[in-house]
């Protein structure tokens, strides 16, 4: 039968006070925290640290940084919780769906009234699981395309500089450095990283990272090839390499990685995302340079071939060259029609040079007569009076024409005025300041004009013939204005026309004692004059 009925009595009915039918208990009576708090304290007694086998289900991580997970199996589900500091120090992070065994106390929560695991430590069960969790995440970064062979980088053929990611301490940077030498001695920087356990995966990652964002010219040259290398282990001791974080640095790398993690038998996520897999640290190095003394080898083998293939063509050519030139004739036989040619050419040139200057002689001696100033004088003066006639006709029509525009204006100004005078007081009010600020542009521009002007005219006046005549030179002409330039030209008496820096004098000619056919000497001045009072003019 169910517990006694509850009724009300009708005294107590207003208070709604509930009184049971049966006695009172004896029981202590607790509060809810204090309850909650007994329980607490009993299950902490009891289990303390325990380890608990079970599937990861529900995982989530808050803004906090807690992990937050659920450990089940096929009848119970338990709650657990990592703390931020103590999930960040774990090799690998739980994941759905994988089977672990957690390390840690039990409690409970008194919030939401239900008991939780504090997991201190977390590894998979066993190392099926282990590999399960490598199989899963090997096929996540496959099908991202971190494994693709179109992604691989050529490694350069001889490295300048090589930078090598693993734990200073350890015989994998000895090998490494030992076969360099033994092979190509090569620059080589080291970054140094924990290669297992707590740190190892960001440190990997960071000195990946790092060496790709060396600058080309800095203080520490950047590398042209990145060994990751690492000696043999379990698998959990290679977890590191199987990490995201490392995987995503190797692909996304812009510097070429050989990856050397292990022994030959170790593959790790790592090795299928580098360029270049190698079996151990020895051979990584082995696959970086070449042997040095094989390489002289054979550039001494080239350099020998070389001068072999140069010799054996250089004596091929030299002989086909004495071949081709035993067919060709002589140069001498090449240019002699050549050379006739000229010589008959020059003879010519200098005949034809000669009768073109008499030519052009003659030319000048028929057209030098109409030359004279008279009749340049006198065309000037035409031209002048034609100029002087079109103008005054010019001006008689544009009087015409303007009487008549003005007659049709008229009316239009008369109406256009009052318009017009408001516009040019506008217009007035707009230039005032603009001339104002042009009269001393365009006084300078004219003061520049003017000493132009004055530079051209003084040079004029240099190269004038009267400049000639104020050093003592004089201008001599016959009564019609042409220039005397040869005694020959001149009869004894015929009038002459001298002028000098400050005048002009009349002359008459005397007798020339100048040879026609040679040069004229520096007259001398004359110690008398003539019989007819006339000085010699020559």
């Amino acid at each position: 039968m169910g517990p006694p009925a509850a009724s009300l009595d009708p005294a107590n009915r207003a208070g709604h006070t509930l009184v049971m039918n049966d006695a009172p208990s004896n029981a202590h009576e607790y509060t809810v925290s204090e309850l909650s708090q007994s329980v607490k304290n009993t299950i902490e007694d009891e289990f303390g640290y325990v380890r608990v086998r079970g599937e990861v289900g529900r995982v989530s991580k808050p803004g906090s940084g807690h992990l937050y997970f659920d450990l089940k199996d096929d009848r119970s589900v338990l709650a657990a919780v990592a703390w931020k500091g103590t999930s960040a120090r774990w090799r690998f992070q739980p994941e759905q769906g994988l089977e672990v065994v957690a390390t840690g106390r039990l409690t409970t929560f008194a919030g939401q009234s239900k008991y939780q695991i504090i997991v201190e430590n977390v590894e998979p069960a066993g190392l099926g699981a282990l590999m399960a969790l490598l199989e899963e995440r090997r096929k996540k970064l496959q099908a991202e395309g971190l494994f693709d062979e179109a992604r691989k980088q050529e490694l350069p053929y001889l490295p300048r500089v090589i930078g090598v990611v693993t734990s200073p301490s350890g015989a994998v940077i000895r090998d490494i450095l030992h076969r360099l030498d033994d092979r190509f001695p090569t620059h080589v920087i080291v970054w140094p990283v924990r290669v297992q356990g707590e740190g190892c995966a960001p440190e990997v990652a960071a000195a990946i990272e790092g060496f790709n964002m060396l600058p080309s010219g800095g203080p520490i040259t950047r590398p042209d090839l990145i060994i990751v290398a690492r000696g043999g282990g379990s698998v959990e001791d290679l977890w590191g390499f199987n990490e995201e974080a490392v995987v995503r640095a190797i692909a996304e790398s812009e510097l070429p990685i050989i990856s050397a993690i292990g022994h030959e038998t170790d593959f790790t996520l790592a090795d299928y995302a580098a360029d270049r897999r190698a079996p151990t640290p020895t051979g990584a190095a082995e696959m970086a340079v070449p042997v040095r003394s094989e390489l002289l080898s054979y550039v001494d083998d080239q350099s020998l071939r070389l001068k072999t293939a140069m010799r054996n063509i250089s004596s091929r050519q030299r002989d086909r060259l004495r071949a081709a030139s035993a067919a060709l004739p002589r140069p001498a036989e090449l240019v002699g029609e050549a050379r006739q040619r000229l010589d008959l050419a020059s003879t010519r040139l200098s005949a034809a040079l000669r009768h073109t200057a008499q030519s052009k002689g003659l030319m000048l001696a028929r057209v030098a007569p109409r030359l004279s100033v008279r009749t340049l004088t006198q065309r000037i003066t035409d031209a002048r009076s034609k100029l002087r006639n079109a103008n005054r006709a010019r001006a008689t029509a544009l009087s015409a024409r303007a009487r008549n525009a003005r007659t049709r204006l008229d009316p239009l100004v008369t109406r256009l005025a009052p318009a017009l005078a408001t516009r040019a007081n506008r217009a007035q009010l707009r230039f005032d300041p603009v001339v104002e600020r042009f009269q001393p542009a365009i006084a300078r521009v004219l003061r520049d004009h003017k000493r132009q002007v004055a530079d051209i005219w003084k040079l004029a006046s240099s190269l004038g013939y009267r400049n000639v005549l104020a050093r003592g030179f004089a201008l001599v002409t016959d009564r019609e204005g042409q220039v005397l330039r040869s005694p020959a030209s001149v009869a004894d008496g015929d009038p002459l026309l001298i002028e000098l820096a400050e005048g002009r004098l009349d002359a008459v000619a005397g007798k020339s004692h100048v040879a026609p056919h040679s040069p004229p000497k520096t007259p001398r001045k004359p110690r008398g004059g003539s019989d007819d009072g006339q000085e010699s003019l020559f």
